[in-house]
């Protein structure tokens, strides 16, 4: 009797029951090793809760400071120095020729698509960077990997998964050879 009164006066919520809804002395052995607390397993302590998003919003506010110190140090770096990419002559019409730009990471294409015209881009597909390939005869710019297609004329996506275009190789030509002077990271 004693017994019973005792577990009327128990919180509801702290009580435990076998799934199966047999008592204690009935339940297997293993199930005395793995218990099933299942009240005890949702409850969460104020503090814990309060831990928990002290280090959330820590994490959170740290990401906010690396990409804002990220960004700082990008624009601190200004822009990429003047480099040579090729000769005109080097370059037939319809051509390509493929270069590093800015640093020696980072693959760029040059094609000749009429006598006086150039356009360059980065080689990195925007979707997954896998390496693109000029088509002159179709007018884009191929992704093998996804069947992406870029258009040739302005870098921007015109099928398969990309969605930004690819970045711009700024260019300029001076004495007969053909330089790189900036990069365009354009979102649209």
């Amino acid at each position: 009797m004693k017994e019973m009164m005792n577990s009327r006066n128990r919180d509801r919520d702290q009580l435990c029951l076998a799934p199966d809804g047999r008592p204690d002395a009935d339940q297997p052995a293993w199930r005395k090793d793995f218990p099933i607390d299942w009240p005890q397993d949702h409850y969460v302590a104020r503090r814990d809760f309060t831990k928990f998003m002290v280090l959330v919003s820590l994490g959170l506010t740290i990401g906010q400071f690396w990409i804002g110190l990220q960004n700082h140090l990008r624009k601190r770096r200004g822009k990429p120095p003047m480099m040579k990419i090729v000769q005109l002559s080097e370059v037939a019409t319809g051509g390509t020729f493929a270069f590093n730009y800015p640093a020696k990471q980072d693959p760029c294409v040059l094609v000749r698509t009429g006598a006086e015209t150039f356009v360059a881009y980065g080689q990195k597909c925007t979707h997954l960077s896998c390496a693109v390939v000029p088509d002159t005869k179709s007018g884009c710019i191929h992704c093998p990997c996804h069947e992406g297609c870029f258009d040739l004329q302005s870098g921007r996506p015109t099928a398969g998964p990309p969605r930004r275009p690819l970045p711009k190789v700024t260019l300029t030509i001076r004495s007969g050879a053909i330089y790189a002077t900036g990069i365009e990271e354009r979102t649209t």
